[in-house]
């Protein structure tokens, strides 16, 4: 079964089947309609009796099982033409003849022609390698508000230093540099005739505030650079912000002036404060936007006064599109508002500036060296509906998707990274003429230049026979196997007028039986011929003369079209062998409902459709082996067991009427009864007791329509208990339990006794006392001493 056959959908067939769907779904009605639906869509040239003209356009392997020749199926496909393919430059730094900037290439291929069919994407590779000793162009773009007065100094010698470094980069270095402070309008400075010619307070000698100044065009003589830089002055404003978004714009745009090639191109951006932006100018009465155009007039910026700052998005467009990338060399105060701005300018760095600008030398080549690792792949505007998609495989064959397929990073000189890049067209222009688009990197002027070609009609349309007479006397044109009917005419031949297409007559012929439902409401009625309608699902079809059957809604069981055992044919299932049933789910085969004992149904029902139907309403199951109200085989043979066995029971009176339905088998004792592993038939073993208490033990078994009882012949009575050891034992016990308890009694008497003579004997201890004296008697002499005669006592 191929992956598009619906028969069994599976999950992973969906989008074929939606594929599939929106071929029939856009109900084209010429060539040129059809190829645009989808790449998957096909056109036959060669079409069946009886089918709409929108039948021609469906996915291609729909057309060949619908028997479409080969050679008659329109299909064209895009396709890709390289037109200019030259290799990247390998180029030396110490090799002794120099290429030109224009004579180094560094992206491959250059241009390209792509054919585009509508929903077939056409994909390419594009090759990137840095070439060695690229030439540069540098411009220093500095802040000189006061506040910059000892960088200044740090940058007068600045030329000839930077010059000397970046020559171990490359051979082919210019520099040049600008300045900027602020609008000459209040409230950013002070108009006072005083402050324009001296902003500064003090002793501090300041030249005339200015917005921008282009003091050295790029050159390659640093001791120029010096010379000029050195004759700067410090300026001031009034405001923290600065001007500098007008000083980047005209350092874009001013191509000529600022003497830009079409290399490297470097900005260096330096200052300790913030910066003004779109908007800002209303403070001082300025309303328009910037232009984005070049102003310069003696190397001075003339329209500060008339234009309003530029925005971050005009910044942006202007310096991708002169290929500038920015350094921003800032303050460490300053530095989490320019990253955010690096964040919004692509291809910028942002490097923390020293209080002096002593380290400006190491920012910039650090900046440079980080700016240059990084290759960003942008692309211009696009035509409507076409789309484009990115795919990296950078150093080490890392590679990236979505926004991370249009870079790579950490590139060294010479490292070769490539990207797979594929455009689609969703739809066809409206005039269909050929458009062109660029793809370049980032800060770098080579560029890929690729020309789009729009497939908009089949090859087949060109071979048309305007006013052709197989088109009902020349009211449509014969292109590609049909008629592209003028306007205001329809049908499969052209053959009817819109305006006659719904009159009562032609409506007739569309009723079945005279009804009132036009092509049983599943079609449209065309020309007074019914053509039905197409199924989002291809495999479901409206067929008949007025559309009134179709092959989806019959029966369904197990929720399958015709139980999965027959087709539908005109909203009827046509059974398969064996099946029978409106849904065909009704088996004919019995093996279902054979029992264990090889029975229909055990003999308690019928079988139909594959199942048991039990004809005894207390017996359920597949086979009619369950009865959950039954008391069970053996409880119900029970009583019949007993009175034929043993001649007792409840049944003994009746026993040779009730009782006669099995063959009675006796054995002598329970090993001798059938075991269940010794017969190939159902075998159920029993135990019952009867009225006195005794057991006996039987099994129960059908074969061959036979019931059989083994029954083991003697009873198992239980025996009378035995009088004299009972008593005997219940007498010794009583004799037992009194002597134990006698014991006890003495036993705790004696514990008493002894408690109650250490008692006594501890209080006769405690009652000893002096018999030798009366304790009452006082003696009757008294005795006392002169404390003054040699303390010797006298007595009376």
């Amino acid at each position: 079964m191929s992956l598009c056959s619906i028969k069994h959908l599976q999950p992973q067939q969906i989008l074929c089947i939606t594929l599939k769907t929106i071929c029939i779904k856009a109900n084209a009605q010429s060539c040129g309609e059809c190829i645009q639906v989808s790449e998957t869509c096909g056109w036959c040239n060669f079409l069946s009796v009886g089918e709409s003209k929108s039948a021609r356009c469906d996915d291609l392997e729909s057309l060949k099982k619908r028997k479409c020749p080969d050679n008659k199926i329109e299909n064209p496909r895009g396709s890709i033409k390289v037109a200019q393919n030259k290799p990247v430059t390998n180029r030396k730094k110490d090799v002794a003849e120099k290429l030109k900037p224009e004579q180094i290439t560094q992206i491959q291929p250059q241009k390209l022609t792509l054919t585009l069919r509508s929903g077939e994407p056409q994909t390419f590779d594009l090759k990137f390698k840095r070439a060695e000793d690229y030439p540069i162009d540098l411009y220093y773009l500095m802040d000189l508000s006061f506040s910059m007065e000892d960088d200044l100094e740090k940058v007068k010698n600045l030329g000839t230093d930077l010059m000397r470094e970046m020559k171990e980069i490359t051979s082919d270095f210019r520099i040049g540099f600008g300045s900027f402070v602020e609008k000459t309008v209040m409230p950013y400075i002070s108009t006072t005739p005083a402050r324009l010619l001296n902003p500064c307070t003090g002793n501090q000698n300041c030249t005339s505030p200015f917005s921008y100044k282009n003091v050295l065009k790029l050159t390659d003589n640093g001791d120029e650079f010096n010379r000029l830089v050195s004759q700067q002055q410090i300026s001031g404003n009034l405001d923290s912000p600065e001007g500098g978004f007008d000083a980047i714009m005209q350092v874009a745009v001013c191509e000529e002036q600022i003497g830009w090639r079409n290399v490297t191109r470097l900005l260096v951006f330096s200052t300790d404060a913030g910066f003004h932006f779109a908007g800002d100018g209303k403070l001082g009465g300025i309303v328009l936007p910037n232009d984005g155009k070049c102003h310069l007039e003696n190397n001075v910026y003339t329209m500060s006064h008339y234009y309003d700052y530029p925005s971050i998005a005009h910044l942006v467009q202007k310096l991708s599109e002169h290929n500038i990338q920015t350094i921003f060399a800032v303050t460490e105060e300053f530095q989490p508002v320019y990253k955010e701005l690096k964040n919004l300018i692509p291809k910028s760095a942002v490097g923390t500036l020293s209080s002096n600008s002593s380290n400006v030398i190491q920012l910039i080549i650090d900046a440079y060296n980080s700016l240059s690792s990084e290759v960003i792949l942008e692309n211009g505007r696009l035509p409507e509906g076409v789309s484009i998609t990115y795919k990296s495989i950078c150093k080490n064959g890392v590679e990236g998707t979505g926004e991370n397929g249009r870079k790579c990073s950490n590139i060294s000189i010479g490292d070769e990274v490539f990207f797979k890049i594929s455009i689609e067209s969703e739809k066809c222009p409206l005039h269909g003429k050929s458009e062109t688009i660029k793809i370049k990197p980032l800060g770098f002027t080579e560029e890929v230049e690729i020309v789009l070609n729009f497939i908009c009609d089949c090859q087949c349309a060109a071979q048309g026979q305007p006013n052709s007479e197989k088109c009902h006397e020349g009211n449509g044109t014969f292109e590609c196997g049909s008629c592209k009917c003028n306007e205001g005419r329809i049908g499969r031949l052209c053959e009817c007028s819109k305006d006659e297409v719904r009159t009562e007559d032609l409506d007739a012929n569309c009723r079945k039986d005279n009804g009132t439902d036009i092509c049983s409401n599943n079609g449209d009625c065309v020309c007074g011929t019914c053509e039905c309608k197409k199924r989002e699902n291809p495999a479901e079809i409206y067929s008949g003369k007025y559309c009134e059957c179709d092959n989806f809604n019959c029966d369904r069981s197990h929720n399958k079209l015709c139980g999965g055992h027959g087709r539908c044919e005109c909203r009827k299932c046509i059974c398969d062998a064996n099946y029978t049933g409106s849904a065909c789910d009704c088996s004919l085969d019995t093996s279902t409902c054979l029992a264990k004992n090889g029975q229909i149904c055990n003999g308690r029902g019928t079988c139909e459709c594959g199942s048991c139907k039990c004809t005894n309403p207390k017996f359920q199951g597949p086979t009619c082996e369950i009865c959950p109200t039954c008391p069970g085989v053996c409880a119900e043979h029970k009583d019949c067991v007993q009175c034929r066995a043993f001649e007792a029971g409840e049944k003994k009176d009746t026993c040779e009427r009730d009782c006669s339905y099995f063959q009675l088998i006796k054995v002598k004792d329970r090993d001798k009864l059938p075991q269940p592993t010794d017969q190939s038939f159902p075998l159920t073993h029993c135990k019952e007791r009867d009225a006195n208490d005794c057991w006996f033990y039987y099994t129960y078994a059908i074969r061959n329509d036979t019931k059989e009882v083994f029954v083991v012949e003697n009873l198992e009575c239980p025996a009378g208990p035995d009088i004299i050891p009972i008593v005997a034992g219940v007498v010794a016990g009583i004799v037992l339990i009194g002597l134990a308890l006698l014991l006890i009694w003495k036993l705790l008497m004696i514990i008493h006794d002894r408690r109650e003579f250490a008692k006594f004997e501890k209080e006769k201890m405690n009652a000893k006392w002096d018999t030798q004296g009366n304790p009452i008697y006082k003696s009757p002499i008294n005795h006392f001493q002169n404390p003054s005669y040699g303390n010797k006592a006298a007595a009376f």
